[in-house]
């Protein structure tokens, strides 16, 4: 399975981007799905998932600001993130994997494919 993320930019603080990962190669409907974040100096962090069912998890940090679905029909998970601030800089992966279960969906060990990352510049 093949990974691609885009949608990242240079936003103001209070605004809102919102990023897609396509998936091809591979049965994705099946795949749980991802979206981990990586600051300047800072290790990779989880930031939400969705399971193949529906299920979904977010950061404490996210959590009422950022929102995570899936289309499978086109193969595609989107993260739809309002309200950024500067903390919220990163760079930005999608990954999916197979038979997670709930207790492993933060978990970066828990995920197969990783896209390349998309760039998240909050800044005035």
């Amino acid at each position: 399975v093949q990974l691609q993320a885009s949608g990242g930019g240079l936003v103001q603080p209070g605004g809102s981007l919102r990023l897609s990962c396509a998936a091809s190669g591979g049965p994705f409907r099946q795949l749980s799905a991802a979206w981990f974040r990586q600051a300047p100096g800072k290790e990779r962090e989880f930031v939400a998932a969705i399971r193949y069912s529906g299920t979904t998890a977010y950061a404490d940090s996210v959590k009422g600001r950022f929102s995570i679905s899936r289309d499978n029909a086109k193969n595609t998970v989107d993260l739809q993130m309002n309200s950024l601030n500067a903390e919220d800089t990163a760079v930005y992966y999608c990954a999916a994997g197979s038979r997670i279960i709930l207790s492993e969906l933060r978990s970066q060990r828990a995920y197969d494919y990783w896209g390349q990352g998309t760039q998240v510049t909050v800044s005035s």
